[in-house]
């Protein structure tokens, strides 16, 4: 949307057919969860299927090209998730592209499901689908800003007593998990993509090595004037961690890393550097703090709630 380019007025549904999306998936060392992720996308001849590789070492780039020789592969180092997805849609052509992790399974229909609605109002620039975790429950996908009473309560209670009402509404675990509507973010972990949006704000920022590349991504969104919106009637399935939870303090780095980059980025008043001088020290704490609980407690949660199993490294 930058260089002038403005939000088309008419959100009316287009009457031609709906062009099947484009899929990327970007994978680290996730071969088995990435093989089935393509098992749950048929072949078409009408779309592209790009699997975009950062420096894994488990055979996904050998095991992809002999098991799905219609997938393009992308063999890249490891420069993070946004760089990732970022080549992966540069690569593709159709006017819909839906970026995945490579540990989610897409339903029935999910893709055309998700393009359609794109397709249908003019307006959004971005959409995601009902995610579950692999048993079945709803993932927090779909989020609003939260308040600041939320994100601090939240902060505080979420890893000791996570059903609590306020991580509840910091997750969005408020909202009927059926009820379509429009929303701040959306998960990382899949959305649906209209390339012209997404290009004309140069994609995710680099930046963000892992985390927060997707709540970045929908403030800018909005801010160019586009919607995000939450479709139920698309579902993914979501092996939460499959990536990350192998190298769990790393993980954790990673995030505190992003958060950093996203408060330096919103908070550019004189008192700036006063600010980044209390929570960066805060950040760091809480990756020592963290890493340990989890080590002791032999659990760990991932950046949206879920439990995921403790790392060793």
């Amino acid at each position: 949307m930058s260089g002038g380019v403005g939000v088309p007025s008419s959100s009316r549904a287009s009457p031609e057919p709906v062009a099947a999306p484009d899929v990327v998936l970007v994978t680290h060392r996730t071969r088995a969860q990435l093989l089935r992720a393509l098992g749950s996308l048929p072949v078409r001849d009408d779309r592209r299927i790009v699997v975009v590789d950062t420096g894994s070492e488990d055979g996904t780039v050998a095991a992809v090209r002999s098991r799905r020789p219609d997938v393009r592969v992308l063999p890249l180092a490891n420069a993070g998730f946004g760089r990732g997805a970022n080549a992966g849609v540069r690569a593709c052509t159709s006017e819909f592209v839906i970026v995945a992790n490579a540990d989610v399974r897409f339903g029935a229909g999910a893709d055309e499901q998700l393009a359609a609605c794109l397709a249908g109002d003019s307006g959004l620039g971005a959409v995601g689908p009902l995610v579950r975790y692999p048993g079945g429950e709803v993932q927090a996908s779909a989020r609003r800003i939260p308040s600041v009473a939320d994100a601090l309560a939240h902060a505080v209670l979420g890893r000791i007593a996570p059903g609590n009402r306020f991580t509840r509404r910091y997750h969005a675990l408020d909202r009927v998990a059926s009820e379509a509507r429009d929303v701040a973010w959306l998960s990382g972990c899949v959305m649906a993509l209209r390339r012209e949006a997404f290009e004309d704000l140069g994609g995710f920022d680099p930046g963000y090595f892992l985390y927060l590349e997707d709540v970045d991504l929908g403030e800018r969104l909005r801010a160019a004037g586009w919607r995000l919106r939450f479709t139920p009637t698309a579902t993914v399935w979501h092996d939460v961690g499959a990536a990350t939870a192998h190298r769990r303090f790393r993980s954790l780095v990673a995030h505190a890393r992003s958060l950093d980059r996203y408060l330096r980025g919103r908070t550019r008043s004189p008192w700036g550097g006063v600010a980044r001088a209390g929570w960066v020290p805060a950040l760091a704490a809480w990756v020592v703090v963290t890493w340990g609980l989890e080590r002791v407690l032999g659990s760990a949660r991932s950046s949206t709630g879920e439990r995921i199993k403790a790392a060793r490294s």
